[in-house]
């Protein structure tokens, strides 16, 4: 549920303000009341920004593989965001490298924050996947992160503010989360087939023969690199899409220079999917016996 508009006009707090007809008359001081009314309805869709940005930057991962003889060790390849319990990552499938890439050494990993940066590599593995939606969960060792909340699977609309939060270019502008932020310009349909027959599984098949799906045209200028990341509620902070592809011209450092400044994301419906059929069920109480 989206939080309530935060209330900016102050309360009455002395006797001059609280007199009857204080501040509504036709006089200067009507007019500076309404200007600040006015302004109170532009300021809550950006005001706690700061705060969603803080709140979901250590749940926020760079995806890629380790190996500790290459230099560098980390090969980055992506972003992704904790969920459940935190020891759950999201990223989309294409993020992850093929099997035949990943050497004996070399390791799926993801990046954490530690100490106010992301410089902590953890083991991951493949604990789920939606290769229809591009979308694939990791379980990742060692401690639970932060996880970010998921919005209700209807809960994004065109219009939204919304804020991308991923990696990109991470390896010219290091593994600081970097966010950008815009609305939700479009709701539009698209197809995403099975990359080979190799992977035409019967879940494939069934998802093929269901068609097109909704994804959110976003209007935040999104880079190689964000791909996997979470598109955020500006105002709630709940994650409701995935950054998924970026349309850009010429090549990656082109994109720099000269982005299109239209991002596409899956709708986080899809992640609740995904979670309802890979994530382990929660424990249930059990009655203590009488």
């Amino acid at each position: 549920m989206r939080a309530p508009f935060p209330t900016l006009i102050p309360a009455p707090t002395s006797p001059i303000d609280a007199r009857p007809g204080a501040g509504h008359g036709t006089g200067p001081r009507r007019r500076a009341w309404l200007a600040a009314s006015l302004l109170s309805l532009t300021l809550p869709a950006w005001a706690g920004l700061p705060d969603v940005i803080a709140a979901a930057k250590p749940g926020v991962v760079a995806v890629g593989t380790f190996n500790p003889l290459d230099n560098p060790r980390f090969s980055f390849r992506g972003s992704g965001f904790a969920v459940l319990d935190g020891s759950y990552v999201i990223t989309n499938q294409h993020v992850l490298p093929p099997a035949n890439e990943v050497e004996q050494l070399s390791r799926l990993s993801v990046l954490v924050a530690r100490n106010g940066k992301v410089s902590e590599a953890r083991s991951a593995r493949l604990a789920g996947s939606d290769r229809s939606h591009d979308l694939v969960l990791l379980k990742i060792e060692g401690p639970s992160l932060p996880p970010l909340p998921l919005a209700d699977a209807d809960a994004a609309r065109e219009g939204m503010s919304i804020a991308l939060m991923g990696f990109p270019i991470a390896g010219a502008l290091g593994y600081s989360p970097v966010t950008h932020r815009g609305i939700v310009s479009a709701v539009t349909s698209i197809a995403l087939p099975a990359a080979n027959s190799r992977q035409l599984d019967p879940r494939a098949l069934q998802k093929l023969r269901e068609g097109s799906f909704d994804i959110f045209q976003l209007d935040a200028t999104a880079y190689p690199g964000n791909s996997g990341g979470p598109v955020l509620d500006a105002e709630t902070g709940e994650v409701v899409a995935v950054v998924n592809m970026v349309l850009v011209r010429g090549t990656r450092e082109n994109a720099i220079q000269y982005p299109s400044g239209i991002s596409y994301a899956i709708p986080v419906r899809h992640v609740h999917e995904l979670l309802q059929q890979a994530a382990p069920p929660e424990p249930t109480a059990t009655a203590l016996p009488r």
